[in-house]
């Protein structure tokens, strides 16, 4: 095939390089416009996707508060619980060494404290006033001591002055 039958088939057809350059143009702009609707939708579904990302992120953060919450409550609630379960065995072992008497009881233990009470006081008041008595007697011994060492001092220099001069 010669130049001039592939430029006659060409006509022949209705391709021409004119025609054939308009059509690359056109090509070229429908792939332009292509990727230009791929890029506005793939931004479209990057807006969505951050959009849902930080719908889910605040639905976390209230969760995480829900259960912060929940898990307070129920820590407060395992303590109520657990100051009731020791109230009632402290109770129902009180009971029982009351039935017993294999134990003293606290209420035992306070009746006897009042009775100890009631039989010490007399003894307490007892040294109490003693107590006022030796220290007051200790007081007046420690004068007449302080009085006697003070009249020997005085009594010394004296002496010590008018030896002193009687040479």
């Amino acid at each position: 095939m010669t130049l001039d039958t592939v430029a006659s088939a060409i006509v022949a057809d209705g391709w021409t390089i004119a025609t054939l350059a308009a059509h690359t143009a056109e090509m070229r702009a429908a792939d332009l416009r292509f990727a230009e609707e791929r890029e506005a939708r793939r931004q479209e579904v990057a807006a969505e996707r951050d959009r849902r990302y930080a719908e889910v992120n605040v639905e976390k953060e209230k969760a995480l508060k829900i259960k912060e919450t929940a898990d307070l409550a129920a820590l407060t609630l395992a303590r109520e619980i657990q100051s009731y379960k020791d109230q009632a065995t402290e109770k129902s072992r009180e009971q029982s060494l009351r039935e017993t008497g294999a134990y003293v009881t606290h209420e035992d233990l306070t009746r006897l404290e009042g009775k100890l009470v009631k039989i010490i006081e007399p003894l307490v008041d007892y040294v109490s006033s003693q107590r006022g008595v030796v220290t007051g007697s200790s007081l007046t011994t420690g004068r007449l001591t302080a009085i006697i060492g003070g009249g020997a001092a005085i009594m010394g220099i004296v002496f010590g002055i008018v030896a002193v001069f009687a040479k």
